[in-house]
């Protein structure tokens, strides 16, 4: 009774009609929540529901008729695809995936796998994604997150097979044997018990605990992986490695050994403070020692030049050629399959210079990509087959540059010859093996390095690694490339082909555990120029799934470095980018090889954006439309005689002076309007606007400069969109250098072309900074795609509006090369359907212009096509660009007398440039002149 009056009671509330109003609206709120649930595990589950095509090849094409109509909204697939095709300063704009935190024991039961798709994709893999089925069950997880990643059915089932087989355990070789002569040793051989003692172990190399696996076995391998001679198992669990055999004061009875191992309880692992030791069949690695004396009956020694190249850096390539050239030595040259330009710009030399070669297949490398030892090895095997009589290969990129003279590198390759030259990492294997991520499972496809999953590494040998930079003699690369694998490098091959960085291991790996052990020297014969705490940020996580470092190019504040190594065994130091910084490059090749000819151009630099010629990677549409609109301005500046057409374009390119960016060149052909001559080549020069303003003197003191980009390097604090304006997929980034004394905080608001607030990002100080000045960016989020037009950044310092800037986020003309349609305009530029904003939108609401008529604009710009479409892309472009000079070429004729020739010029990329020309060959000295 007591407790239905209680109840009573608690519902008694209900009857007030103030309650029941309450009541009412929490229940319709309760059924909507319920309402919109079911929908979205309908959705999921529905392969037309999801945003990309289950196939991987996508639904709708730009330049098909099968768009999707206006009324139904931006089409997310639709756009997903365009990302892979429009990019203003990338070409290809790449998919930024994070790694997965993953956790090696979160595995799923195999019986809980099957067809029916569960909501968890972290942990089941969708089905419906593939075209084929996997002929076993994937459960690791990161397997699955990079099925799913995956973009082509061809890598997802490349993934699915790879996984298979390494859940299966058939990857990879359980056991391999080094070749490395051992004599007087024996693998497991026991050397007894031992007393150890906790101040001064007896084995002091490298310890673990092997909780669960420990065993002698376990043990002598995991040291043998570590180069060390002697294992020990000590207490149950301890695993010591060490390299000097031990005193045989310290032994003592077997009995004193007495404990159980975890592993087999049948076996000893030690005692308190015993240790039971072995051999692991290897003696104590000591690197060789270079030798410095040059006999004089000994011929000269002569390299290949093995060079690496990807990007536009040509000038700078032609530099490294010419500095390093002589007729004793060759050059092949493997330019990456992915550009075209170089190896194109490139194809001369074979003509000019009797030995240089381009390699012909071609391998799309990237960085950590297994790709690249597959490029290296395949390399080899083309220097062995060709007629060159040489003693060394030395491996060199574009960033690479020589810090002593050729005769110097020949001296001491000479009096080294049949060594082998390669850096080691300088830490326990072990460690090493962690950080380079060698206990796990890659797999490149679609441009990426897969994680699949953990892996065990063979026992029986060595690890090693270090530097992918090394000299190798012909002795040793005969064997490494030859087409007869013995066993340890049919295991290794099998090994590498599935490693994240795998050239920075493997020649290591295989010196160590081959007849040429007795060969390795520990230097690489570079300085690199490491800076880790800039280097190490993660920046190539969009094409790795893992945390990788790379060094810093050279600046004049690296200089000493550079000068420390005169005395040192170093030939080469890495990495220089002259478009970063020129001016360390021209000090170094003074230094190395004396003052320069006198050049009007000695401070210039220039590099290719976009060549006409250009195959690969595909023509980016927003380059396209940026350069026909540049050159329209021409016709509209001061040349309105000038005819030009967008076919006649012909490059695009940077221009640098004294390390100070100078804008952009549009080198094209054009010819008079009233005269019936061919067309003429020329070549305009644009400078870039800065819009930055300070509005508040006071308050915005601290802020020195704020601009926006799509692409920061966060290593060398740089924007790599040189062009200065952004693409409807692009990422919008902030960049921002700020006075080190401001301690308070900055609000930017970034806005669109329609007024609307797309976001607030909050910067906050870094108070510990040293440094005077502080550059640092941060990206805002905003959906794609991006509104094109003009858009504004508001500045905030202490609530007071103190500094203003705006960027250009380009309309498109073209849609693969061809004009842009008004069912292709409708959808793409029509911006993001709603911006999600992380504050309170409200609380900035004030510091926006509620203009209409921005909005309505915004709207009509949808629907431009064709001259239209064209006038309002030179209207936004002539705001940020303004012509500077036009230059002719010598060749051109017609009635162009009063244009300058552009090789009179000190601008134009036609102009004389010594310092990179390569233009004539002395057959007497050997020479490049």
């Amino acid at each position: 009774m007591a407790v239905f009056k209680h109840r009573a009671l608690d519902i008694r509330w209900l009857r007030k009609p103030r309650y029941r109003k309450f009541v009412v609206i929490v229940s319709i709120l309760f059924s909507i929540n319920v309402f919109l649930v079911c929908n979205l595990v309908s959705s999921y589950n529905d392969p037309a529901a999801g945003e990309e095509d289950p196939s991987g090849r996508g639904r709708y094409h730009l330049d098909g008729a099968s768009l999707q109509d206006e009324e139904e909204g931006l089409d997310k697939n639709f756009i997903k695809q365009q990302k892979h095709h429009i990019n203003l300063e990338k070409r290809i704009l790449k998919q930024k995936q994070v790694p997965d935190n993953t956790n090696n024991k979160n595995y799923i039961n195999s019986n809980k796998l099957n067809s029916a798709i569960k909501l968890n994709n972290a942990t089941s893999l969708k089905l419906e994604e593939l075209d084929f089925k996997p002929w076993c069950n994937i459960v690791t997880k990161e397997a699955i997150s990079a099925i799913h990643r995956a973009k082509t059915q061809y890598c997802k089932s490349e993934l699915v097979n790879v996984t298979c087989l390494l859940q299966r355990g058939d990857l990879f070789p359980k056991q391999l044997t080094s070749l490395c002569p051992a004599p007087g040793v024996t693998k497991g051989k026991s050397l007894g018990c031992f007393q150890d003692d906790k101040s001064m172990r007896i084995l002091s190399g490298y310890f673990t605990n092997l909780e669960v696996t420990n065993s002698p076995q376990n043990c002598i391998n995991l040291c043998l992986q570590s180069g060390f001679p002697y294992a020990g198992v000590e207490y149950w669990t301890e695993c010591f490695c060490g390299v000097e055999e031990p005193s045989p004061k310290a032994k003592l009875p077997d009995s004193s050994c007495n404990m159980k191992c975890p592993a087999d309880s049948r076996l000893v692992c030690g005692g308190y403070l015993t240790i039971n030791i072995y051999e692991t069949g290897i003696l104590k690695f000591s690197p060789q020692v270079p030798s410095s004396n040059v006999p004089e009956t000994e011929p000269r020694a002569r390299i290949t030049f093995l060079l690496t190249l990807s990007g536009r850096a040509l000038r700078q390539i032609q530099r490294l050629i010419k500095s390093l050239y002589h007729k004793d030595h060759y050059f092949l040259i493997h330019v990456d399959a992915t550009q075209d330009y170089l190896f194109r710009e490139l194809l001369y030399l074979e003509k000019f210079l009797p030995n240089v070669k381009l390699m012909r297949k071609r391998h799309a490398t990237m960085w950590a990509g297994s790709s690249l030892l597959q490029m290296i090895l395949a390399a080899m095997k083309e220097i062995l087959q060709m007629p060159w009589k040489w003693d060394f290969i030395v491996n060199l990129s574009e960033s690479d540059f020589p810090i002593k003279k050729n005769e110097k590198l020949v001296d001491f390759l000479t009096a080294n010859r049949e060594k082998n030259f390669v850096k080691s990492t300088g830490r326990e294997i072990q460690r090493f093996i962690q950080k380079q991520g060698l206990d796990k499972t890659f797999v490149q496809c679609d441009g990426h390095m897969w994680r699949i999953g953990d892996r065990t590494l063979p026992v029986g040998i060595q690890m090693d690694g270090g530097s992918d930079w090394m000299a190798l003699s012909r002795p040793f690369v005969e064997y490494v490339a030859s087409d007869t694998r013995d066993e340890l490098l049919k295991g290794l091959d099998r090994v590498y082909q599935y490693t994240l960085l795998p050239a920075e291991s493997y020649f290591h790996t295989v010196l160590r555990n081959s007849k040429f052990c007795d060969t390795y020297i520990d230097n690489n014969l570079h300085l690199t120029n490491w800076k880790r705490h800039l280097g190490c940020k993660c920046q190539y996580r969009h094409i790795v799934d893992w945390c990788g470092c790379s060094p810093n190019d050279f600046k004049p504040d690296d200089w000493k470095k550079i000068e420390s190594t005169s005395s040192n065994q170093l030939f080469f130091a890495r990495k220089f980018e002259p478009i970063i910084n020129q001016a360390i490059i021209n000090k170094l090749e003074e230094w190395v090889y004396g003052p320069p000819p006198k050049s009007a151009n000695m401070l210039g630099y220039w590099q290719s954006i976009y060549h006409h010629a250009d195959l690969t990677p595909p023509r980016d549409d927003s380059i396209l439309t940026l350069t026909a609109s540049l050159t329209r301005l021409v016709t509209k500046h001061n040349y309105q005689f000038l005819s030009i057409s967008e076919k006649d374009i012909l490059e695009l390119s940077a221009y640098q002076h004294d390390d100070v960016f100078q804008g952009l060149l549009v080198r094209y052909k054009a010819k008079h309007r009233n005269e019936s001559l061919q067309n003429q080549q020329f070549e305009t020069w644009f400078k870039l606007r800065s819009h930055f303003k300070i509005l508040d003197e006071k308050n915005g003191k601290f802020i020195n400069n704020v601009q926006v980009t799509s692409d920061f390097d966060v290593k060398e604090s740089t924007s790599r969109n040189l062009l200065g304006t952004l693409g409807l997929f692009s990422d919008v980034i902030l960049v921002y250098t700020l006075s080190a004394e401001m301690r308070d905080n900055l609000t930017m608001l970034v806005i669109d072309p329609a007024g609307q607030l797309a976001q607030v990002v909050d910067i906050r100080v870094d108070e510990k900074s040293v440094s005077k000045t502080v550059t640092a960016s941060v990206k805002a989020v905003i959906p794609v795609p991006l509104l094109p037009g003009i858009w504004h950044v508001k500045i905030y310092y202490e609530g007071f509006l103190v500094a203003v800037t705006k960027f250009l986020v380009i309309p498109l003309e073209f849609i693969a090369a061809n004009a842009m349609t008004l069912q292709q305009a409708s959808l793409l530029h029509r911006g993001s359907p709603e911006y999600r904003i992380s504050v309170d939108k409200a609380h900035w609401a004030k510091s926006l212009e509620n203009n209409l008529a921005k909005h309505s604009l915004a709207l009509a710009n949808q629907k431009r096509i064709g001259n239209d479409l064209r006038e309002w892309i030179d209207s936004l472009v002539k705001q940020f660009y303004t012509p500077v000079e036009t230059c002719k070429s010598s060749a051109s004729s017609g009635n162009f007398k009063f244009i300058e020739p552009c090789e009179a010029t000190i601008w134009s990329t036609l102009s004389p440039d010594l310092k990179s020309s390569i233009s004539s060959y002395d057959s007497q000295t050997g020479l490049i002149s």
